[in-house]
């Protein structure tokens, strides 16, 4: 499918979103709800000694249906019962050496093998697991928890080109491979078509695969959601199970958005989620991979980005990889960024601008082509304002490696969130000269976006204004050029700036 920029940016963001909102999650599992504005962080820990920034099953659970229905993409001959099968082999596999697994989605896979056994196979099938999970159903009467919602989205990725009555079908059998319940299948299909309507659109809209339910369901949804829109997190005791799981999550986003928006409201709605209790990491989890949908990866600020990792062996390009080749349903693309090896920039002539920042000597401000010096000068962090290649990242450790997608274009609306992008990245700066490294902050040629950042970056350490600092940087770097709306942005940050300061000095009684 042929997605826009911004529908890319979307589509990256649904993964990468989901996997923050688990990693802020996973510490405050099980804990009772937190107070208004008390801190939430990547803490690490909680009951199963999660490593700070490290995702836990939710995004594990994830990953293999969206390789599986990448792979698909990539083989024409391959089919959705297949994926499937792919899906519950990995399954299986990760659930032997996990950390935690969900006591029903344990239940079912533990007979999942007792079935494929008993049939005389090695393997087990996406059979055995809908046989096992059906068993379970009916023995108990009780498989709505959260586990499948959990793990969904990759599913709408798939489906970006698809009628939603398809979607949603599809994932009442995706749940269904471990929890038959319908609540939990009408959950998945409902949160799918959400996260689909987002990145196509933009638009936060979980009501929209109502109209795909029968009448009476639709009106029991709909009841759900306008409870989940009068309430908060916190008052969501249960929500382990699916339906109250899907209501704290809609609650985190409707009332963040309350008083936030864009990347604020992806924040202020995950923090929420995590502020909520008891199943932080599933409810934040789920809350993320649809504000990932509307606001995309670059509304994911880079603080929550760094260290982000898990199962397998896994980081934030994986993850943004995953979301950009699904989104376009044609398969991995070796020659085609962002999974091709080298980005090529010749046409644009030189790219190895290198210089000194003028307020602080331990940046160095480049092009592209100063990516080679990043060893010889001992530069060990690296802030990317441009698209780079698999084969031609900094020799630098991957947290130390910022990237930021900022199109150099003066249209507003070329990018979704160029002020917090930019104030992003040179926040990125600061954080690692903080930490006492040395860093390049480079685009292609350093003319426009590459000032614009060290603009506001020297604005922060100098005490002087955006523009003053671009004054500055231009008898380094003659070329420094920003476009229009970077001019502007600068002067606004500039304002900004004046604003706060007359009223901390009026708050100071001065």
């Amino acid at each position: 499918m042929k997605l826009t920029p911004l529908q890319n940016d979307r589509a990256a963001g649904v993964l990468v979103a989901l996997a923050a909102g688990d990693a802020l999650g996973a510490g405050y599992e099980f804990g009772a709800p937190l107070p208004d504005g008390a801190e939430v962080t990547m803490k690490g820990g909680g009951p199963f000694g999660f490593a700070p920034a490290e995702w836990t099953d939710d995004t594990s659970m994830a990953i293999p249906i969206a390789q599986a229905f990448l792979e698909a993409a990539s083989d024409a001959g391959s089919s959705f019962p297949a994926a499937l099968t792919t899906i519950v082999r990995v399954w299986t596999a990760w659930a032997a050496g996990a950390k935690d697994v969900g006591d029903q989605t344990s239940s079912v896979i533990a007979a999942a093998g007792r079935l494929a056994s008993a049939a005389g196979r090695s393997k087990v099938s996406a059979g055995d697991f809908g046989a096992a999970a059906a068993d379970f159903h009916a023995r108990t009467g009780r498989s709505a928890g959260n586990g499948s919602l959990m793990r969904t989205a990759p599913l709408a990725l798939a489906y970006l080109d698809r009628d939603p009555a398809e979607l949603m079908a599809a994932a009442g059998v995706l749940s269904a491979l471990t929890h038959a319940d319908p609540d939990a299948q009408e959950a998945c299909g409902l949160w799918c078509v959400a996260i689909r309507e987002a990145v196509l659109t933009g638009r936060l809209d979980v009501r929209a695969g109502l109209p795909l339910l029968s009448a009476e369901r639709a009106a029991l949804w709909l009841g759900r959601i306008e409870v989940a829109e009068r309430s908060r997190p916190r008052d969501f005791a249960r929500n382990g199970w699916v339906v109250e799981a899907f209501q704290g999550a809609w609650s985190a986003i409707h009332f963040a958005g309350l008083y936030a928006s864009g990347p604020a409201h992806l924040r202020a709605a995950l923090e929420e989620a995590v502020r909520g209790g008891r199943d932080t990491d599933t409810v934040a989890a789920i809350a993320g991979d649809l504000l990932g949908a509307a606001y995309g990866y670059t509304a994911v600020p880079f603080e929550w980005r760094r260290r982000l990792h898990g199962w397998p062996g896994l980081r934030v390009r994986d993850l943004m990889m995953l979301g950009v080749e699904l989104g376009r349903g044609e398969g991995r693309r070796p020659a085609s960024w962002p999974r091709a090896e080298s980005q090529d920039y010749s046409m644009w002539g030189r790219t190895d601008a290198l210089v000194q920042h003028p307020h602080d000597a331990g940046v160095w401000l480049g092009g592209v082509g100063s990516l080679g010096r990043v060893a010889d000068l001992g530069i060990d962090a690296v802030v990317s304002l441009c698209r780079l290649g698999t084969g031609i990242a900094p020799s630098v450790t991957p947290e130390d490696h910022a990237t930021f997608w900022i199109v150099d274009s003066p249209v507003q609306d070329d990018n979704a969130h160029a002020s917090f992008v930019l104030q992003d990245a040179a926040a990125a700066v600061e954080r690692f000269r903080a930490e006492g490294k040395t860093v390049l902050l480079h685009w292609v040629r350093a003319e426009s976006r590459t000032p614009t950042v060290a603009a506001l970056y020297g604005a922060r350490v100098a005490g002087v204004s955006p523009i003053e600092a671009l004054t500055d940087l231009r008898r380094v770097l003659p070329g420094a050029n920003p476009n229009p709306l970077f001019l502007r942005l600068l002067t606004e940050a500039e304002q900004m700036s004046t604003l706060k300061a007359c009223e901390a000095t009026a708050s100071s009684g001065q």
